[in-house]
């Protein structure tokens, strides 16, 4: 059960101290949106390029931008252990994985809570991450959409029927109240925003949400 902290919840202005509260956690969530894929802006390559220096664990990027198969490879080129960019935006998601692999970034691919899952059956071991959406992109803070489980039901079913080693990320509205349901559902990777920095105590927030998902999963 991995813990991904959002930084779209942590203080932009303090981050370095902000990743060091967080040096339990599996990965650090870096959302990156381009004001045209959603309606919103974080950051770019140089603040992403800046967290890869100065975090405690491996960046898992998320690309809700246009244009990810001009784009993505340079954040994989920058360190980025993970580059997960959305299905909706690609023009040909599996080429795009491949080159994320090839410069030795695991390669994820993301779809929107309207977006169905069945294009990624049959390319499944393409990718080394799939993120089901469990808010529409764009901000932080929003309810958890439990509607979205099906899709994730579906993912794990023919992950197992593969053998596959995907992961499986769920990403909005995860907390200590939900991650039992996603977890219940096949995920295994959990992005958490202001459940984690949102708490006194962010590292036992981590190694809580992490017992509830672990504790899900098994029954």
């Amino acid at each position: 059960m991995r813990i991904n902290p959002s930084i779209l919840a942590a203080d932009f202005v303090n981050m370095q101290a902000e990743l060091a509260r967080i040096a339990s956690a599996d990965f650090v969530h870096v959302d990156v949106m381009d004001n045209h894929f959603v309606p919103n802006l974080t950051f770019g390559p140089q603040m992403v390029g800046r967290i890869q220096e100065t975090s405690p664990v491996p960046l898992d990027v998320h690309l809700m931008i246009d244009a990810p198969d001009r784009w993505a490879p340079g954040y994989a080129e920058l360190g980025a252990a993970s580059v997960t960019f959305h299905l909706e935006a690609a023009d040909d998601p599996v080429a795009l994985a491949r080159r994320l692999r090839a410069i030795g970034a695991r390669a994820g691919v993301a779809v929107k809570p309207g977006t169905g899952v069945e294009r990624l059956l049959d390319v499944l071991d393409e990718f080394d991450q799939i993120l089901v959406m469990t808010v529409e992109p764009g901000f932080g803070g929003q309810s958890f959409m439990p509607e979205t489980m099906p899709k994730l039901r579906t993912l794990a079913a023919e992950a197992r029927r593969r053998g596959s080693a995907v992961w499986l990320q769920v990403d909005g509205g995860i907390s200590e109240s939900t991650i039992a349901q996603a977890a219940e559902a096949g995920a295994d990777t959990f992005v958490a925003g202001s459940a984690v920095f949102g708490a006194g105590d962010p590292e036992q927030a981590i190694a809580g949400l992490r017992a509830t998902a672990a504790h899900a999963h098994a029954h």
